[in-house]
């Protein structure tokens, strides 16, 4: 029961909270201006509102909006997808959008996008702009790594990701989709987006980090991982090393996490045991000098794989089921591609199946390019770049937004409307050109998860389809892109019944 005192005691705590939460964003302000200044400290403050001066070259179109110095941080602050929109109107596909002493180049469409993703790494730099993971990943790991060293770590992570190696992770991540499904009971409404983020966390655990993972220490693993995921706030892009207590538990739980992989790996090792798994590949790994990743990088490595695929899918997998159920269409079109399939294979599902599925492939493909969960992706400029009649200088963090860059009207025809058949045979509009779509990124650093993820989505929504008659609840939630990752506002609603004749019912494989 509450009393008037457990209500002035939570008042307090809000107050106390908003006290807070106003000196940080102060504090971040400050932080802020010296990360600018850390990263272009060639820049003077007294030289604010002055143009940038390349001798004998002409420089990017500069896109302004609201007051003088401090009108443009403003604005993305607000919205970062409508100013790249706007700017990308007013002045075409490459405009300079400066904050402060610092400018960020945006690059929107095809042929602009060939400058970010064919730029090599010693002219585009990913660590820079970036190294508000390294709390996370850790030291030494991917974004904090020396390149040739990031390079071999790369290549290891993409072997654990090659297509010999989904066959194995379908297995698994079917018999996670169906014991999750199966406690949904009979009837019901859920919020789909809560539910998929639990099972991705589900299925990362035991095809990622492995069978002990998943089946003995997954409470704790899962404790460990929201307290790192609760330790990325957007005041850690600007000041990762804050003093705060999200970061603080944030720390503890990598170190927890680092100790409780190095037991599962000395444990394995002890056993002589061999697992199908990332841990597994990870463990077996080596870099070219013949050394091998230290328990510590194996650890960062699987952190870093797991950040980069457990809000991205859950999220995909979200936005796909709800425009799905809303356009009844195709909705019945991807019933009867399941009908088709199950007269062909039975209830069988397995990497040779999901594939088949080629227009849940396309609904999910059309999903990222309507509602992709990062909308900006960036580098730090090492060497001027050249497009067109311009030139991008040193020190520019140049910017390729996939959100905006998918609303194209001259690559994509209506693309406000959620449209798969866009990607299918006789269209192909992301075939016009080169980088036309880039949901999955491209060019040398394009998702090495691209192919996990399409057989994520289509195991979840292949068992929710055969399994229960589903419905949306409400409208269509819109994009949150106050988040870091941008998916749908909650609450994402959906009734479901299960069918007299369930897939979850028919099979007892998965029992």
């Amino acid at each position: 029961m509450l009393s008037q005192d457990s209500i002035a005691l939570s008042t307090l705590t809000s107050s106390l909270e908003a006290y807070c939460w106003a000196l940080v964003y102060i504090l971040s302000t400050i932080l802020f201006f010296g990360i600018l200044w850390r990263i272009t400290g060639s820049f003077f403050l007294s030289k604010l509102g002055i143009a940038r001066e390349v001798k004998g070259q002409q420089l990017p179109p500069t896109y302004k909006e609201g007051l003088p110095l401090v009108g443009n941080l403003i604005a993305f602050a607000k919205g970062p997808l409508n100013v790249v929109q706007r700017g990308y109107q007013s002045c075409g596909d490459i405009f300079t959008f400066k904050v402060f002493h610092k400018h960020i180049t945006f690059l929107v469409g095809p042929k602009a996008h060939e400058i970010f993703f064919q730029g090599t790494d010693d002219e585009l730099d990913q660590n820079e702009v970036y190294a508000f993971s390294v709390p996370i990943f850790g030291k030494g790991v991917v974004y904090d790594a020396p390149l040739e060293k990031r390079l071999q770590q790369l290549r290891i992570m993409s072997a654990a990701l090659r297509p010999a190696r989904m066959y194995g992770y379908v297995d698994q991540m079917v018999l996670e989709a169906v014991q999750f499904f199966r406690k949904w009971g009979d009837q019901g409404q859920v919020d789909i987006l809560e539910s998929l983020s639990d099972l991705i966390i589900l299925t990362a655990s035991r095809c990622l980090m492995g069978r002990e993972v998943r089946e003995q220490l997954f409470e704790k693993v899962s404790k460990l991982y929201h307290d790192l995921d609760q330790g990325m706030q957007p005041i850690s892009v600007f000041a990762p090393y804050l003093p705060i207590s999200a970061h603080r538990k944030r720390d503890k739980a990598r170190e927890e996490m680092v100790q409780l992989f190095r037991t599962v790996i000395q444990n394995r090792r002890r056993r002589n045991v061999k697992e199908d798994d990332m841990l597994q590949t990870f463990m077996d790994a080596s870099y070219r000098d013949g050394s091998r990743p230290s328990e510590y990088e194996v650890a960062g490595l699987l952190i870093a794989l797991l950040f980069a695929g457990q809000h991205t899918s859950s999220i995909t997998g979200s936005w796909t089921g709800m425009l799905l159920l809303r356009n009844k269409d195709v909705f019945e079109r991807v019933k009867k591609e399941q009908d088709t399939i199950i007269e062909e294979h039975g209830d069988e599902l397995n990497y040779d199946v999901l594939s088949k599925m080629n227009l849940l492939h396309l609904c999910i493909k059309e999903t990222l390019r309507m509602y992709p969960p990062l909308i900006l992706l960036m580098r730090k400029v090492l060497k001027p770049k050249f497009y067109k009649e311009y030139v991008i200088p040193e020190n520019d963090i140049v910017m390729v937004s996939p959100a905006a860059s998918g609303r194209l009207e001259n690559v994509f025809k209506n693309p406000n409307a959620w449209d798969p058949d866009r990607f299918g045979p006789n269209r192909e509009e992301d075939k016009k050109a080169p980088f036309s779509f880039i949901g999955f990124g491209g060019g040398r650093h394009g998702c090495m998860g691209e192919q996990f993820a399409y057989l994520q989505i289509k195991t979840i929504w292949t068992v929710l389809v055969r399994s229960f008659d589903l419905e949306p609840i409400g409208d269509l939630s819109q994009p949150d892109y106050n988040a870091m990752v941008v998916g749908p506002r909650p609450p994402c609603l959906l009734k479901y019944r299960k069918k007299k004749d369930s897939f979850l019912d028919r099979v007892s494989l998965y029992a």
